[in-house]
């Protein structure tokens, strides 16, 4: 169904909020709460300086000309996501 170009969009939204909505419900069974985080540009800062490094979607490794941080780009985004997810609490 999600291949239904007309149809995907609204399918994939409804997926995410089930999903949403699953682990909240879960967290609160467990005595815990679910905070989000904009994750919007993350894997383009660097989690140890704060720089911007620009990259394309098939770049997989985060390299920091800065600092010289060198990781995995989603290790990376994870860092920073953790990061404002800190800062905000």
């Amino acid at each position: 169904m999600v291949q239904n170009h007309n149809l995907a969009k609204s399918i994939s939204d409804s997926s995410w909020s089930k999903l949403i909505d699953m682990c909240v419900y879960k967290a609160e069974n467990a005595g815990k709460y679910i905070e989000f985080v904009n994750p919007r540009g993350t894997s383009q800062l660097c989690s140890r300086c704060g720089a911007v490094v620009k990259k394309d979607l098939s770049v997989r490794i985060h390299s920091c000309n800065n600092c010289g941080l060198v990781m995995d780009r989603d290790l990376n985004a994870a860092l920073n996501i953790r990061g404002r997810y800190i800062r905000h609490v």
